[in-house]
């Protein structure tokens, strides 16, 4: 992790490099109007539209030396701005990972805490995300095909983006985005989004490779899937038989039980805020 840097100049793609030359692009982004999906004092998302076209924008304003030394001395890298994310979407379309496109991106300010940032990257739509998607199958379940469908697509996109050394740190099933006729999609094209926490190294380690299919875990544990289920999420994320998965993996399926409990538990403590 650098704290401290020398910022690079905006990238801006169509249509931003023309709208705002010779302007100063972060007074710029901070005109942007739109859906607003978060507005705090030091982060702001929203969806815009410029020249005819969808966008989503997020800006980062400086979290702060408190949470900076936080994170430090619970051994967490703290996250200073949009740069993470903009990363990681360069390294997840090197691996063939689909995600979003990012077409404008700036950061400046030497002092990490006030770190001034922005990332903007194209609307994937239409498209509805795995929650949203799976939250009425407990009660109503899909054709089983659409379900197993689904479950093998995840597991292979997982699998792809760990191997390409890439965490997400928020991998839960709203992070994930089907695309077109999703009711009736039998052949699922995913897109992974929201990835401003994620790490790159170059192998993940298995902690944290852990996190994220408990993260997976916990958020699919009320839509109704069975053992076979989760078997068959194992067997294409580990390209493993069932049987060897059930006689060699055994540790692996209890930790995932087990971090998967501990984050339904955080859960009915604090509500939605994991």
């Amino acid at each position: 992790m650098t704290l401290f840097f020398h910022a690079p100049l905006p990238m801006l793609e169509e249509p931003f490099a023309t709208l705002w030359r010779g302007q100063d692009v972060f007074m710029a982004v901070e005109r942007l109007q739109g859906t607003e999906f978060r507005s705090l004092a030091n982060r702001r998302t929203l969806r815009t539209e410029v020249a005819g076209a969808a966008f989503f924008v997020k800006i980062h304003r400086g979290v702060g030396w408190w949470e900076i030394f936080k994170n430090l001395l619970t051994g967490k890298r703290p996250v200073l701005g949009a740069r993470d994310e903009w990363q990681a979407l360069k390294a997840l379309a090197a691996a063939g990972v689909p995600s979003m496109e990012a077409v404008a991106f700036g950061e400046r300010g030497a002092n990490p805490a006030r770190r001034h940032s922005f990332l903007i990257t194209r609307a994937l739509e239409p498209a509805v995300d795995l929650e949203a998607l799976t939250q009425h199958w407990a009660v109503s379940p899909p054709p089983p095909a659409q379900k197993r469908a689904l479950i093998t697509a995840l597991a292979r996109q997982v699998r792809t983006m760990h191997r390409a050394g890439i965490n997400h740190r928020d991998c839960y099933l709203c992070h994930f985005l089907l695309h077109g006729d999703a009711p009736k999609a039998v052949s699922p094209q995913l897109s992974v989004i929201d990835l401003h926490r994620a790490q790159i190294r170059p192998r993940v380690p298995r902690r944290w490779r852990d996190k994220d299919l408990a993260a997976l875990w916990f958020s699919a544990q009320e839509v109704g899937l069975t053992r076979r289920d989760l078997l068959r999420f194992l067997r294409d994320y580990l390209e493993r038989s069932p049987r060897a998965i059930l006689r060699e993996e055994a540790s692996l399926i209890a930790r995932l039980a087990r971090k998967a409990e501990k984050l339904a538990a955080r859960k009915r403590r604090y509500g939605d805020a994991l």
